[in-house]
């Protein structure tokens, strides 16, 4: 072999290296836009969708159950056998506040199903 056929020879995995990292570039770049990333959506009452509502609601996590954002203002759905006594109070000041609003009343709710979740309560909160 001549020495011109060993630079052919050694200029195919070079070439082929060359070819390969732009490839990797691109599908870094494409599984990287499918993944999370931070939102700026904001909650009716400008809370950022990102917030984590049941902590926010500033009452014991083994007892909250749900908190939604409503049109009227917040639905709490959590068990008072491991809450405070002021639960219900003590979750409306925490989810208004996060509205910069007061509380205007907290009215406690019909539950569809009792039985899917024996012993929790429901609570409307309304912001005023």
């Amino acid at each position: 072999m001549t020495e011109a056929s060993h630079a052919r020879d050694n200029s195919a995995p070079a070439s082929a290296g060359r070819l390969l990292a732009p490839s990797a570039v691109i599908a870094a770049l494409t599984l990287s836009a499918c993944g999370p990333r931070n939102t700026d959506e904001v909650l009716r009452g400008g809370v950022p969708a990102r917030t984590n509502l049941p902590h926010a609601s500033a009452l014991p996590p083994e007892s909250v159950r749900t908190v939604a954002r409503r049109d009227y203002g917040w639905r709490v759905i959590y068990h008072p056998a491991s809450a405070p006594a002021d639960a219900d109070h003590r979750a409306a000041a925490a989810l208004c506040g996060l509205e910069s609003r007061r509380v205007g009343r907290v009215e406690q709710a019909m539950q569809v199903s009792p039985l899917d979740d024996p012993g929790s309560r429901m609570i409307d909160i309304y912001c005023a």
